[in-house]
């Protein structure tokens, strides 16, 4: 899908999770031993479309010694800082259809010179390459939200581009730095007291107080069949209306969708398109059992299918 020969996108994934996963073959149990987290999902979306990747991350204990084993792969250059914190893990059981919890074990705190070379790291990429995705860590107290509010202040004044997929105080501090595109779900929003109802009408004021807030385009991704709604820089608002499929995995699609979005604008493509191509990203990662998987041609067959319409009152 590329239009362009594009610089790599950085993806800072703080802190990956270990993940193992249980799955039926033909009645045996199938274990699947990945590196994962929001980050290292987007990661894989984002090399499928044929965007290079720098993804900038702490490694720590045994957890960490595995995950730098296995988070290298096609497309992506994994940057890392070694810290005393061990990385997350967690062990789920796929056999009966659905998610079952066996284990799971939280990551731990990084100190504050941890954190000022992860700092370091992510701002050098970051100016270096252009564009940067912030994403965050599986738990919520491993990496301070004053931490995305000096990356998303810095880098943009310094002109990156950057993108972020993140709720709560997280979402808050980046908010700050006025990030050119915010990607949120309907949840998040109702959750952060941000929306006072999942009503579209709510959903869009939320929007309008993000942008008074600095943002610039804002998508909402929403559950089921509603069309995800997106906030553009002229101000008009749009409902980005996905396919319908069957899904086999719901969880992650918001994490593909907004890994289409960025990098369909480094490929140059316009924001229309890159809503779509977002769209239809996410669309294809709940018929997979993969997070964050999914081929560019079924991407840009999809991409076709997806309509943005006028939002109206």
């Amino acid at each position: 899908m590329a239009d362009k020969k594009p610089s790599p996108i950085v993806i800072f994934a703080p802190l990956p999770v270990l993940t193992v996963t249980v799955e039926d073959r033909s009645g045996e149990a199938d274990i699947h031993v990945h590196a994962g987290g929001q980050g290292v999902w987007q990661s894989r979306m984002v090399s499928s479309l044929g965007v290079p990747v720098v993804l900038c991350s702490a490694l720590g204990g045994e957890t960490g010694d595995v995950l730098g084993h296995l988070l290298p792969a096609d497309g992506v250059t994994v940057q890392t800082v070694p810290v005393s914190a061990r990385n997350g893990s967690y062990v789920h059981d796929r056999r009966s259809g659905s998610r079952e919890i066996i284990a799971e074990a939280d990551g731990s705190p990084l100190d504050r010179h941890e954190l000022d070379s992860l700092y370091e790291l992510t701002l050098t990429e970051g100016l270096t390459h252009g564009r940067v995705l912030l994403s965050g860590p599986q738990e919520d107290d491993v990496i301070p939200a004053d931490l995305y509010r000096r990356l998303s202040t810095d880098l943009s004044a310094n002109g990156c581009k950057v993108a972020a997929d993140l709720s709560g105080e997280r979402l808050k501090a980046v908010l700050e730095g006025k990030p050119d595109l915010i990607k949120v779900s309907h949840e998040e929003l109702l959750d952060d007291g941000r929306a006072k109802s999942e009503d579209a009408a709510d959903l869009v004021k939320a929007m309008h107080s993000m942008r008074d807030d600095g943002a610039g385009t804002i998508v909402v991704s929403r559950s089921g069949s509603a069309p995800a709604l997106a906030l553009l820089d002229d101000g008009d608002v749009l409902e980005v209306c996905m396919p319908t499929l069957e899904p086999a995995d719901p969880a992650g699609a918001g994490d593909s969708m907004t890994a289409g979005m960025v990098s369909a604008l480094a490929l140059g493509r316009s924001l229309r398109e890159a809503l779509q191509i977002g769209a239809a990203c996410g669309a294809l990662n709940v018929v997979r059992h993969g997070l964050g998987t999914g081929g560019a041609r079924a991407v840009e067959t999809l991409a076709e299918r997806v309509e943005l319409k006028e939002w109206k009152k």
